[in-house]
């Protein structure tokens, strides 16, 4: 579908200004998108002879595109989904707390099971979370680790994980929403520069080999080893006939046959480098991984009678439909950032306004992290915030001089969506962590924000000292000067 573009000056920048606003003020991320995305659509509809029903048809245009052209993520996230809910289904995840329950003697291995299981189970934050802590909560109980401790291990392995994870529903959400064709690797050279993501992960497991706790965190975790747990947790779990090979194999067969299916799709076995196969169409070999995934599910499942084939077909409808909301959000900002780059200008006017100011550019990339941060938090949403983001910083890099700066901004932009996530209370991850550990939410937001916010001024930090470095490692040896 091809769409004209006109210059509308100041105008252009009116729609992703009222995205955001209205989101921060309502916390409500659907209707703010869409009044942004109508709001631009009145815009170019009044500047170029138009009526408000031509604005409204146009609007549902846009709409259409995108979901055209992100057909294959649709697909992706929808197959991944069917998965999670399958693995889920199975027992597998029981199964592992049985085997670990056998071999977990101390509170440092505990705590180290719990931080690696929360990363094995990358490829979606809230299955993460609600996994996790099914699973590893009898055994930190019994090894008298705070709930709020295992909260914030859930949660600190969940979205900084997911946002780092090359085959995740998180990297093909970001991927799309980056205006350049190669959008899968762009992706790929953000993972260095987000840096909060990476030290969370650090974080989590330096607090579980050393113990060092502090803050309310530290009080947490007297008090239960002085008390013991309080037993919340309601009756006990009816045991499945499931197996730790139930969970890990599905998400193995997937994560191979995704990378496989990158390389197939772009031409990696005819000839192709892989570097360029995999960057050429990402989400049709995502897809392929999934769909080998769900095989996988099927051949383990069915015949050993783990499920009956019409609980496995309502475990597939049942992921689709919990991924359905999100899927709103990405769609909505596909359109919002496709009204602001094809028809009002928003990126000729931010460019020629970037050019021409003396904003020190270097700065750009600590200024989106902060900002990133505060829009999460407020709304308690990551993917709404990159979604909003990810298009205005991608313009703004767009302007002279700039280009350089976008692998930075959009690792900063990643960052900053994850830390705000992290903290807020309103964060649908943040309620499921606490909803895994079975601990109370608002003492999970107490205990863990010290941590999470001593972690993000250290980034903040570091993305000053990357605005001008332009790389995400301070190196200590001095460069080799060009002689010409």
């Amino acid at each position: 579908m091809e769409f004209t573009m006109i210059e509308t000056g100041w105008l252009s920048i009116l729609p992703p200004i009222i995205a955001i606003a209205l989101a921060l003020i309502t916390k409500e991320v659907y209707s703010s998108l869409f009044i942004g995305i109508f709001s631009g659509m009145l815009i170019y509809a009044f500047s170029s002879g138009g009526t408000i029903v031509s604005a409204a048809a146009t609007t549902f245009d846009m709409m259409s595109s995108k979901i055209s052209d992100n057909s294959y993520m649709i697909i992706f996230l929808a197959l991944l989904w069917a998965v999670v809910m399958l693995v889920g289904k199975s027992g597998g995840s029981q199964a592992y707390g049985r085997w670990a329950g056998k071999r977990l003697n101390s509170r440092r291995a505990a705590a180290f099971a719990t931080s690696f299981l929360g990363i094995l189970i990358f490829i979606d934050d809230g299955f993460n979370c609600l996994t996790v802590g099914t699973v590893m909560r009898p055994i930190t109980d019994r090894l008298r680790i705070s709930r709020e401790k295992l909260a914030y291990i859930i949660d600190a392995t969940a979205a900084p994980v997911c946002i780092i994870a090359p085959v995740s529903s998180w990297a093909v959400a970001v991927a799309s929403e980056v205006s350049q064709q190669n959008g899968f690797n762009v992706f790929l050279s953000t993972i260095p520069f987000n840096f909060y993501a990476l030290m969370t992960i650090l974080m989590v497991f330096f607090i579980a080999f050393t113990g060092r706790d502090f803050g309310p965190m530290k009080k947490a975790e007297e008090k239960m080893r002085a008390e013991g747990a309080e037993q919340t947790s309601g009756k006990a779990e009816e045991e499945s006939k499931g197996k730790v090979i139930d969970l890990v194999l599905p998400i193995v067969v997937l994560i191979i046959c995704a990378i496989l299916g990158m390389a197939y799709v772009g031409g990696f076995f005819e000839g192709t480098s892989f570097s360029e196969a995999i960057g050429y169409n990402p989400t049709a070999g995502l897809s392929l991984g999934a769909f080998a995934g769900l095989v996988t599910a099927f051949l383990l499942y069915i015949p050993r009678k783990l499920m009956t084939p019409k609980e496995f077909i309502d475990c597939i409808v049942g992921g689709i439909g919990n991924i359905v909301p999100p899927m709103l959000i990405l769609i909505l900002s596909w359109s919002l950032g496709g009204v602001c780059r094809q028809l009002i200008g928003t990126g000729i006017f931010i460019s020629g306004f970037v050019s021409d100011s003396n904003l020190p550019l270097a700065l750009l990339p600590f200024l989106i992290f902060v900002i990133a941060a505060l829009m999460s938090f407020s709304m308690g949403t990551s993917w709404g915030t990159f979604g909003m983001l990810i298009p205005i910083v991608t313009m703004i890099c767009e302007a002279d001089g700039a280009g350089a700066l976008l692998i930075p901004a959009l690792g900063a932009t990643l960052a900053g969506s994850v830390y705000g996530d992290h903290c807020s209370p309103i964060s649908d991850t943040t309620i499921l962590a606490s909803t895994g550990a079975d601990c109370m939410h608002i003492r999970h937001v107490e205990t863990q924000l010290p941590y999470a916010t001593l972690v993000a001024a250290v980034c903040a930090v570091g993305y000053l000292i990357a605005g001008f470095t332009l790389s995400p490692w301070v190196s200590l040896v001095p460069t080799k000067r060009n002689s010409d």
